[in-house]
C-alpha cells in the first residue's frame, strides 16, 4: 500500500514528544510502525521529510507550547519541497481538524487509536496534498502485534493498558483516550521478556490506572507476580496507581517480590475531603493515610510521589491548609504541583466558582516550598547508605561521573565511565545537591 514511500527510500521522519510516560511508549510505536514501512527515524530536525508532533492536553500550557513549536517548525515549508507536518497524542484526539484553523500548512491529524493508519495517511498526503484528520476512538485497538522501538535502550517503558474509566472532572484523558481496556497477559510478558533480552534490564509498566489491569481473572499484582518471574529482567516499575483500587494484595507483592522496586507515585491532588468529591476522586483524605500507612509498615523505605493541585474551583483557604498539612504529615519524596488549569470538556470547567490566578499560584508556591525542604531533607537522609544504582549514561554536568537511578527512584552521579552503562553498581551517597544523590563507587 506504501509503494511510494518506499520507493522515496530518502524520506526521514522526526518525533517530538510532549507529556507523560503513555505519550513517550506512543511516540515509540509509532516509530516502529513507520520504520517497518520503509520509513527512516531521525533525530535531526534538518534531515527530516515529515515532522510529527505527538502531544500532551493535560494543561493549557502544554497545547500552547506545541503549538508555539508547530508555527516556528511549519516555516520549514517555504524553502523545503514535499515537507509533512503532523500531530498526533492527545491534543489531536481533542481538537481534530480544528488544528487545520489554527495552523493551516498541517498536513495530517492523527488520533491515539489511528496510529496504524499512519504510513497510507502519509502516501495520501504525498499523492494528493489534501489534508487529513483520522481521530476516531477505537475501543479494541490495544497495538497488540507491534513491538516499540526503544528510545531509552535501558528502561522500557510497556504499555499493560490504555484509556481510563475515572472521569476525574478536571481531567481531558478519559476524552481523549477513551475508555479503559487491559492488554492479553501473555502479550505483556512477552514484551517484557523481549525487553530484558535486548538488554532492558528495567521495565515500566504505563497505565492511566494500572491497579484496574484486568484480563481473564488476572489483576494487577497477577501481572506483577509474573513478571517477578522473568529471569532477563531485574526491575519492575510501574505508574499510575490511583488510591481507589490500591489493594492489600499489590502492597504485600510489592513488599514479596524482589523485582518490583520499592517506589509508588501516588497521585493525592487534594486533603480536603469536600475538594476531592468535587474532583471525583471517590476516596478521602483519611483513606490516602491509611494506603500511606499501610505502604510504609510494608516497605519502612519506600519511596512515596505524588501529585497535587492548587486552586481548584470553589476551594478555600482552609481547604487549601489541607493539603498543605496533609502533605507535611506524610512526607512525600517528590511531588509535581499545579496550579488549577481548566480543560474544556471536562465537567470542572463548568463550575463557577473559580479561584483567582494570583491565589492559586500564592497557594501553589507555598506548596513548592514546603515540599523542596521536605525533599531536601529526605534526599539528605540517604547520605552514607550504600545504594544499588543502574547505571544509565553519562552525568550532563560532568563528563567524568556516570548517572542511574537508584531502586527508590533517586538519580545519583558518582565518578566512574561508560564501560559502567547498563550495569547495576553497588554505590556510597556521600552528598545530596538538589534532587540528585552524588556518590562513590563502594
Amino acid at each position: 500500500m506504501i509503494s511510494d514511500i518506499k520507493r522515496k527510500k530518502y524520506m526521514k521522519f522526526i518525533i517530538e514528544t510532549y507529556g507523560c510516560q503513555m505519550n513517550v511508549a506512543d511516540s515509540e510505536l509509532i516509530v516502529s510502525i513507520l520504520n517497518n514501512a520503509g520509513l527512516t527515524h531521525t533525530e535531526n530536525i534538518d534531515d527530516a521529510q515529515i515532522i510529527i508532533f505527538n502531544t500532551c492536553s493535560v494543561r493549557e500550557n502544554a497545547e500552547k507550547r506545541v503549538i508555539g513549536r508547530i508555527t516556528s517548525e511549519v516555516s520549514r515549508k517555504s524553502h523545503q519541497n514535499n515537507l509533512l507536518v503532523g500531530i498526533v497524542g492527545c491534543m489531536a484526539q481533542r481538537l481534530g481538524e480544528e488544528l487545520k484553523k489554527i495552523n493551516k500548512k498541517i498536513d495530517f491529524v492523527v488520533g491515539v487509536d489511528q496510529y496504524s493508519l499512519l504510513p497510507e495517511i502519509i502516501e495520501d498526503c504525498l499523492n494528493n496534498n489534501d489534508f487529513i484528520s483520522k481521530t476516531t476512538l477505537n475501543q479494541a485497538e490495544i497495538y497488540n502485534d507491534l513491538y516499540p522501538t526503544r528510545s531509552n535502550p535501558l528502561n522500557a517503558f510497556i504499555t499493560i493498558m490504555r484509556g481510563c474509566n475515572n472521569f476525574c472532572t478536571y481531567c481531558i484523558v478519559p476524552f481523549t483516550r477513551g475508555r479503559e481496556r487491559s492488554r492479553p497477559i501473555k502479550e505483556i510478558l512477552s514484551e517484557i521478556e523481549l525487553a530484558g533480552q535486548n538488554k532492558s534490564f528495567e521495565v515500566t509498566l504505563l497505565g492511566q490506572n494500572v491497579n484496574s489491569y484486568s484480563f481473564e481473572n488476572n489483576d494487577f499484582p497477577d501481572l506483577l507476580q509474573k513478571a517477578n518471574e522473568i529471569d532477563s529482567i531485574r526491575r519492575i516499575r510501574f505508574v499510575t496507581s490511583h488510591p481507589k483500587d490500591l489493594s492489600d494484595k499489590l502492597i504485600e507483592t510489592m513488599a514479596t517480590y524482589e523485582k518490583v522496586c520499592e517506589h509508588i507515585h501516588l497521585p493525592l491532588q487534594s486533603g480536603n475531603n469536600e475538594i476531592l468529591n468535587k474532583m471525583n476522586r471517590k476516596y478521602t483524605a483519611e483513606h490516602y493515610l491509611n494506603l500511606i500507612n499501610k505502604l510504609r509498615k510494608a516497605m519502612p523505605d519506600i519511596a512515596i510521589t505524588t501529585d497535587v493541585i492548587a486552586g481548584f474551583p470553589s476551594e478555600t483557604e482552609e481547604q487549601y491548609l489541607d493539603t498543605l498539612n496533609i502533605m507535611k504529615e506524610i512526607q512525600f519524596d517528590f511531588a509535581y504541583m499545579f496550579k488549577y488549569s481548566e480543560r474544556t470538556g471536562t465537567k470542572a470547567a463548568d463550575f463557577e466558582d473559580s479561584i483567582p490566578e494570583t491565589t492559586r499560584l500564592y497557594r501553589l508556591q507555598n506548596l513548592i516550598d514546603q515540599q523542596t525542604e521536605i525533599t531536601t531533607a529526605k534526599y539528605k537522609k540517604k547520605i552514607g547508605s550504600i545504594q544499588e544504582v543502574y547505571v544509565e549514561c553519562k552525568s550532563k554536568r560532568n563528563s567524568n561521573e556516570m548517572s542511574g537511578k537508584t531502586r527508590d527512584f533517586k538519580i545519583t552521579v558518582f565518578d566512574g565511565n561508560e564501560s559502567l552503562i547498563n550495569q547495576f553498581v553497588k554505590v556510597k551517597i556521600v552528598d545530596a545537591v538538589g534532587w540528585t544523590l552524588k556518590g562513590i563507587k563502594n
